[in-house]
């Protein structure tokens, strides 16, 4: 049960914090707003054979990163960084960054610091047709 209790808690930070970043961007601070549609459920419930098959997948552990920017530099300049080298990144500041799962882009989103931790706020999430469409 403390496992649960400490989610709970980490879970009313992270919105507290969101909520915090929300005041201060209606004070005309921050990133800009983004609306989100709102999610629904479908009129048809889903019928056992589906949820088995839906159960059969939930459980398959991806890799979610993210990425801020990246560069191309010659194995020369490579083998000469050292603590303190700056690499240039292909993003200029504030631009959003990408979120892949198992090296897919699915979503860009904005670096959040909670409680000295990072975390990303999604906004803007690509449309499943959008991700088939990269695949082929």
């Amino acid at each position: 049960m403390s496992k649960d209790k400490d989610k709970d808690e980490d879970l009313s930070m992270w919105d507290e914090a969101l909520d915090e970043q929300a005041e201060a961007r209606e004070a005309g601070e921050g990133a800009e707003t983004v609306e989100l549609e709102e999610l629904t459920e479908d009129d048809a419930p889903i019928t056992g054979a589906e949820k088995r098959k839906l159960d059969a997948i939930l459980d398959i552990p991806v890799t979610i990163s993210m990425e801020v920017g990246r560069s191309h530099i010659s194995i020369r300049n490579l083998l000469q960084l050292n603590q303190g080298s700056v690499v240039e990144l292909d993003r200029v500041a504030g631009e959003s960054l990408d979120v892949l799962v198992n090296g897919t882009l699915i979503a860009h989103g904005e670096v959040v610091v909670v409680n000295d931790k990072f975390g990303i706020r999604l906004t803007d999430v690509i449309s499943q047709v959008e991700r088939i469409k990269k695949l082929k």
